[in-house]
């Protein structure tokens, strides 16, 4: 079967995940004996090492920077196809392109349907559930529990059953053949001969840890954390673990203690302050099970919370921080760079512990920092060197830009502003200011960036809150799942900013079967309106309308800026109540 010019499938931000269906039809005689129909897309994978000797994937000739978070079903399998499509949804949005699955491979092929049709890639991993005692029930070694020729036979037979089953969608881009460990080289030679026979179209991954293979060689990948709070330079400065260098293929700042709303539906009132054993028990295991690595950070940069309320509110502004330098220091680091998964990208029951978004689908606030983190044309405070640099994801190359560089105080005043043209070939990382060394800034001061063109309008912006007192990375004092500082930046001040006056006007309008929210937020104070959070909700219930996309949250508006914003929901949603919008923020004299 020949298709000339086919369309080809292609990943998210990247062009169209085109789709196929081929008719297949047996007759016998003149009567139908059998018939399948099958989606499928056309496009190339291929994996290769960079001059540094790390993998990197391509799509189509193209390299592309991995960007995605690891999927977990629910708990008790109960997802269904809206509950799938509207995560698809959400992994699109936050810009990523990549769902790593490990030991959790969904219940039908639904997400593998979802996946094509949304261009999200998809990492298939095969055997994390049996390389751990804990999770096998039987003992295990280096290579973990998969141990006779009887088991690697089945095992082996498994993997071909569930090569078969999937190996037609487009969005499989390789095939992850162990997690933390190696496989034995006599399962991994008939892993390889499964795949020979069955699907030679895409790469294997012998393991996602940094191991060498008798059978294939290097992995050149890496899985070596962090799981836990680390403060935002670390990505930029670690050159032995998990910094932005390679692909690191399991990682992330830690906790995203999730919004009050939801919190509310997981622990009852009289549990939800002090944090207490009710919080650790919607935690993890082991050196999971408790927020007090991600507190030290919390409370060190920022200040201890009173209530439950301020501790919620500012760790969206902490999340947001940790999960924004995350994506955006691999973007930066391009080429050396080629990939990074978080870890991970949703929670299969209510709990506090790596979730862009909780089991609600409720965003957090490192939902927003994924999602700006990871814009296609990106302009970035480098927090290792203090510079300012343009990121490409693109495969078209843009010129004749605009960026502007604004420095604040604490109290809004301009301290620096400059204006440079910017022009960047596909995928490509730039530096394009050197950023100086202000002296006599307040502690805590503010760092503006906008990228534009004169056709395209705003194409990009970031809003930073920085330190003139260092986070300073112990590196000779970590653990297998984090990184001690010897000492941290000092946000404190944000307590105490002048207060800003939003107003704001909104309307809502239906398209489809969807229902828009646009908002107009002007700032009519000659102070920053910091971090404010946009909600549309359910007026009779006074409960968000979930899923939801906005194209912005938690944003910050300088002293006399605009900004409009919408949000699209379903009207399903609404379960026949009307939608009402409402906003808060730090400094606000008002809210809506």
């Amino acid at each position: 079967l020949t298709i000339n010019n086919p369309k080809l499938w292609w990943p998210n931000n990247l062009g169209n995940p085109n789709l196929y269906n081929l008719n297949l039809t047996a007759t016998i005689d003149g009567k139908i004996s059998d018939q399948q129909n099958i989606r499928f897309g056309i496009r190339k994978v291929e994996d290769y090492l960079n001059e540094q000797g790390h993998r990197g994937y391509k799509i189509n000739g193209k390299k592309i920077l991995i960007r995605g978070g690891g999927w977990v079903d629910d708990l008790l399998l109960a997802d269904d196809h809206d509950k799938i499509e509207a995560q698809m949804r959400y992994v699109k949005h936050l810009n990523l392109n990549t769902i790593r699955l490990e030991g959790f491979w969904g219940s039908s092929k639904t997400l593998y349907d979802l996946a094509d049709e949304y261009g999200i890639l998809v990492m298939p991993g095969w055997s994390c559930q049996w390389e751990w005692e804990d999770y096998l029930g039987k003992k295990v070694d280096q290579y973990g529990g998969i141990i006779t020729e009887e088991e690697m036979e089945l095992i082996s037979r498994s993997l071909e059953d569930q090569v078969k089953w999937l190996r037609n969608h487009p969005s499989i881009f390789v095939w992850v053949l162990a997690s933390d460990m190696l496989p034995r080289p006599a399962l991994e030679q008939k892993y390889n001969l499964v795949l020979d026979k069955t699907d030679p179209t895409r790469p294997a991954l012998a393991s996602c840890g940094l191991y060498d293979s008798e059978v294939s060689g290097p992995t050149a990948v890496k899985m070596n954390g962090p799981y836990d709070y680390v403060t935002p330079n670390y990505w930029y400065l670690d050159k032995e673990k998990g910094g932005a260098y390679g692909f690191n293929t399991e990682t992330g700042p830690g906790p995203q203690p999730p919004p009050l709303e939801s919190l509310k539906r997981m622990i009852p009132d009289d549990k939800l302050w002090p944090i207490n054993d009710y919080w650790d028990y919607h935690c993890g295991r082991k050196e999971f099970n408790t927020l007090n690595w991600y507190l030290r950070g919390y409370e060190n940069r920022y200040w201890k919370a009173e209530n439950v309320e301020e501790f919620l509110q500012l760790a969206q502004v902490v999340n947001y921080e940790a999960m924004r330098a995350m994506f955006e220091s691999f973007g930066v680091n391009k080429p050396e760079a080629t990939g990074v998964v978080q870890w991970m990208l949703n929670s299969a029951w209510p709990e506090m512990f790596w979730q862009l978004y909780d089991y609600y689908l409720m965003p957090n606030g490192a939902f927003y920092g994924t999602r700006v983190g990871s814009q296609p044309i990106n302009i970035a405070y480098n927090y290792g060197d203090k510079n300012i640099y343009v990121v490409n994801d693109t495969y078209q190359t843009v010129e004749n830009l605009t960026a502007l560089v604004k420095v604040l105080d604490i109290d809004s005043k301009v301290v620096y502003e400059k204006q440079l043209p910017v022009n960047i070939r596909e995928y490509e990382s730039n530096k394009i200011l050197d950023l100086p060394v202000f002296e006599n800034i307040s502690t805590t001061y503010f760092l503006s960036l906008k990228i534009s063109g004169e056709q395209e309008g705003l194409l990009s912006e970031n809003f930073y809150w920085l330190s003139t007192k260092e986070d300073v990375i112990d590196f000779s004092d970590d653990t297998w799942f984090s990184t001690r500082n010897k000492s941290y930046a000092d946000l404190s001040l944000l307590q105490t900013m002048p207060k800003a006056e939003i107003e704001a006007e909104h309307q809502f309008t239906n398209s489809g079967d969807d229902q828009i929210l646009s908002t107009k937020l002007e700032n009519k104070s000659e102070n920053i309106a910091f971090f404010i959070e946009l909600n549309v909700y359910n007026k009779e219930t006074d409960q968000s309308i979930l899923p939801v996309f906005w194209e912005n949250n938690f944003v910050s508006i300088l002293p006399g800026e605009t900004k409009t914003i919408k949000a699209h929901y379903s009207q399903k949603g609404l379960n026949g109540g009307q939608a009402a919008f409402r906003f808060s923020g730090f400094n606000l004299t008002n809210s809506e």
